[in-house]
């Protein structure tokens, strides 16, 4: 894996693929839905508004006339959402190629999810957690499949109090709940990597980060949306991390991905390190057994 210019012409044909993608409306996921739907790859955009989908779609098909991609409404905020979303997909579709976890919500204010779990947590962790535990079944069935979950930067400055994931009892500290979510990202990949490990049956488990990237993501972020008008990457760069995740034939389970650039805030996308604390496999395990419990998914 010694490309260190990798880009979007890297990227194989997709041709006779299904590829899901979570939040395709905007940023990052409206980004790889193009990319991927122009390989041949069918995309399904998983999303809360299908009105807006609708209309990114177009746009795309206008860029590219014989795209194949299909809407589907997922809120990753409710558990039953999900669960509906999943057995959609599992009803009318025989294979799931790639499974792009990339929705999220970032330095929000404090709130809930319908199931009760703090917003951050429980849309960028919990909710993609059900969704993958769900299409296992399909996942498994489909030779060479693919996860590939969307971490961060931030997964730096992350510490998950496991007492307290929902900051019942503590002072709600937005960028500090967002933090904990990327990391929490990392820790489902390396525990789900551990838990398919000899299983030849099983996905690929990659996880991406898109440095410092442009994105309405930050709407949440004040000064730093600012600043990031001036040193932060474009989407089409941002969002390589991901597509190289997703469609890298030499990447291999437990592979992240991130900017080449001084600390990896821009550049084309390569093989970065995630901190010591995010391989950490206690707290792997001990986050993994909270999502079973919380979200009632047993893998």
């Amino acid at each position: 894996m010694k490309n260190s210019k990798w880009s979007s012409q890297d990227i194989p044909s997709q041709e006779g693929r299904t590829i899901i993608i979570t939040g395709a409306t905007s940023g990052l996921g409206k980004e790889a839905t193009k990319v991927l739907a122009s390989k041949g790859a069918t995309v399904v955009m998983a999303v809360r508004n299908t009105q807006k989908a609708e209309a990114v779609a177009k746009q795309i098909c206008g860029d590219f006339p014989n795209v194949k991609i299909d809407i589907k409404n997922l809120d990753l905020g409710s558990l039953a959402s999900v669960k509906a979303f999943a057995e959609g997909i599992i009803s009318e579709y025989d294979s799931i190629d790639v499974l792009i976890n990339n929705a999220g919500v970032m330095m929000c204010p404090y709130s809930k999810t319908e199931d009760g779990f703090e917003i951050q947590m429980g849309v960028n962790h919990l909710g993609h957690f059900a969704l993958t535990g769900h299409l296992m079944p399909l996942l498994m069935r489909t030779k060479g499949a693919r996860v590939v979950a969307t971490s961060s930067i931030a997964h730096k400055s992350g510490d998950i109090n496991f007492g307290d994931l929902n900051w019942e009892t503590r002072k709600y500290k937005t960028i500090k709940a967002y933090s904990d979510s990327k990391l929490a990202n990392l820790y489902f990949m390396y525990e789900l990597v551990k838990k398919f490990k000899g299983n030849e049956s099983a996905p690929t488990v990659t996880t991406s980060h898109p440095g410092w990237t442009k994105t309405e993501l930050d709407r949440h972020s004040g000064l730093a949306s600012f600043i990031g008008n001036i040193v932060a990457q474009r989407v089409e760069m941002g969002t390589l991390p991901t597509l190289r995740a997703a469609t890298d034939l030499d990447a291999k389970s437990g592979d992240y991905f991130g900017p080449v650039g001084m600390m990896e805030i821009r550049g084309y996308p390569v093989l970065v390190p995630s901190t010591e604390l995010a391989r950490n496999a206690e707290n792997a395990k001990t986050l993994w057994d909270m999502s079973e419990r919380l979200t009632g998914m047993n893998y």
